[in-house]
């Protein structure tokens, strides 16, 4: 029996030499060409990034501001509505003052030059409204004045007026003028003109009832302006020509 045949593994010559070993060492690259690959650090963004911020405060500012305007808007028109109803069902008019007399019990020149005067004014009040009533309160204040010299003061009685009633009030008014001398040479020149201007001014707190309803305190002001021949005292006063006006403030 003939030997048997062995078959010893032939080299391939195209074969590397040493197919284990690693191409290129571990942690590194080569390129094609066999020359090193640089390595880069992983790619990072350095902008900064900006995210558009959502309209919602805007929004929101916008609708407050409508409905802001549309709230005073509507308060102004139901204002507006209350008025004209209670125009068209009370009628209101405005209160109507006269100064019928004046008469001056003191006005003397003391010897320390203080002048003290003492009045007593007569007072005219109409209410004229037919649904209207005027509380008068207290706290009230009527100054008599010339050329911007306060003469006297006093006040004004509380008291409530009706539907078109007519009030007359006899108010007394003192005061006491310091260095009074060159206002008492200004008023005895003028006294010899017949014509003397003095100023009334009126300011009192009221309260106005419409129906069974008394409203909020308005303060009403007049202003007369009256012409008078003389101030002497304990003498007959003729006042030569009076006129007032009234406005009233909230």
């Amino acid at each position: 029996m003939a030997d048997q045949q062995r078959i010893h593994p032939v080299q391939d010559p195209e074969a590397p030499q040493n197919p284990t070993a690693p191409l290129v060492p571990r942690d590194s690259s080569r390129s094609d060409k066999g020359m090193p690959v640089e390595q880069y650090p992983p790619f990072q963004r350095t902008i900064p990034v900006h995210y558009a911020k959502p309209p919602k405060n805007r929004n929101c500012f916008r609708k407050c501001l409508c409905w802001t305007i549309f709230l005073l808007i509507l308060q102004i028109i139901i204002i507006a509505l209350l008025a004209g109803i209670i125009f068209l069902i009370f009628r209101p008019k405005l209160p109507k003052y006269s100064i019928d007399s004046l008469r001056i019990t003191q006005f003397t020149l003391n010897t320390d030059n203080s002048l003290y005067a003492t009045f007593n004014v007569n007072i005219t009040a109409r209410n004229p409204n037919k649904k209207i009533g005027i509380y008068y309160e207290g706290g009230s204040n009527i100054g008599v004045w010339y050329t911007g010299t306060k003469l006297c003061e006093g006040s004004l009685p509380k008291f409530y007026q009706g539907h078109r009633n007519t009030t007359v009030l006899d108010v007394a008014l003192t005061g006491q003028t310091q260095n009074a001398n060159n206002l008492l040479s200004s008023l005895q020149a003028q006294q010899q003109t017949g014509s003397i201007p003095l100023n009334l001014r009126v300011k009192v707190p009221v309260r106005i009832k419409l129906g069974k309803l008394k409203l909020p305190k308005v303060k009403f002001v007049v202003r007369c302006r009256v012409v008078v021949d003389s101030l002497t005292a304990d003498n007959v006063i003729s006042i030569k020509s009076s006129s007032c006006k009234f406005r009233f403030r909230l």
